[in-house]
């Protein structure tokens, strides 16, 4: 369904061009949940961007569903991202617009006629269980009410293709299960691709078919996440194997080097 080839992505910068995402090819299949893992700077969310070209690559190719978006005119490429979907960190909401209105905006640029696109918004806020707040404005809504109706937003132009980068990092643990379940079920029931980007490697374990880590903008492993289930499996790289971890590792110096000395010493005084 998508074809990452030999992408690089690069970026003037003051001490020079700085480059993002470094030669990545990358295959995800038709109707499966990609994950792509990584710290912060790992190149991740710019290799999202690649896929839909908000972030054009500085060289390669990015084909979707077969067709080579790199070579595309604007006016196609537009017409192109109507079947991929967005979801963003921060909800992207307007506070000035209803749930539903929100929903319907991109379908309006889209040319899509004020009938239909109250169908869509009316039934996509349905599938997030949302139908009941359509006219609530987005301060009225909880962060995962709000990240649903961003759900909503994509799924409105009926895409082939789910990008989200950081979809659970602004919303409560608690909230974070929701909206990964409806994210499973949009995968299940429309048979929709999705690439989610994440630093918490809980989301992919929860979400993911499989995982694509990277590291100073390259993907440096991939591996499918039933291989966790196999007894002996270890990840091939160190970053690998510490995102997998469950653990919080820190380093502890010895006891007459450590700071805690210090603040124990004027809690007490």
């Amino acid at each position: 369904m998508i074809d990452i080839q030999n992408v690089t992505t690069s970026f003037a910068s003051a001490e020079g061009r700085f480059t993002a995402v470094d030669d990545v090819s990358l295959h995800i299949q038709r109707g499966s949940i990609q994950g792509i893992i990584g710290f912060s700077g790992a190149g991740k969310s710019t290799l999202l961007r690649n896929i839909n070209l908000l972030e054009r690559p500085t060289s390669g190719r990015v084909l979707v569903d077969g067709v080579d978006l790199t070579a595309l005119s604007e006016p196609e490429l537009r017409t192109k991202r109507h079947g991929i979907g967005m979801i963003f960190q921060h909800f992207n909401l307007l506070n000035n617009l209803t749930a539903q209105e929100n929903v319907e905006l991109s379908l309006k640029f889209a040319g899509v006629g004020k009938a239909e696109r109250r169908r869509r918004a009316a039934e996509t806020l349905e599938i997030v269980d949302l139908a009941d707040k359509a006219g609530s404005y987005p301060a009225k809504l909880s962060g995962g009410q709000k990240q649903r109706v961003a759900i909503a937003r994509a799924l409105a132009s009926e895409p082939k293709v789910l990008l989200c980068d950081e979809p659970t990092s602004a919303v409560d643990p608690r909230t974070t299960s929701s909206v990964l379940q409806y994210l499973a079920d949009v995968n299940a029931e429309f048979g929709i691709t999705i690439v989610v980007v994440t630093h918490e490697m809980n989301v992919i374990k929860a979400i993911a078919d499989n995982v694509a880590v990277m590291e100073d903008g390259r993907v440096v492993e991939q591996f499918d996440l039933i291989e966790l289930q196999r007894p002996g499996f270890h990840p091939a790289t160190s970053i690998g194997r510490y995102l997998v971890s469950d653990e919080i590792q820190l380093q502890r110096s010895a006891p007459a080097d450590r700071p805690a000395a210090s603040v124990e010493r004027l809690i007490n005084a």
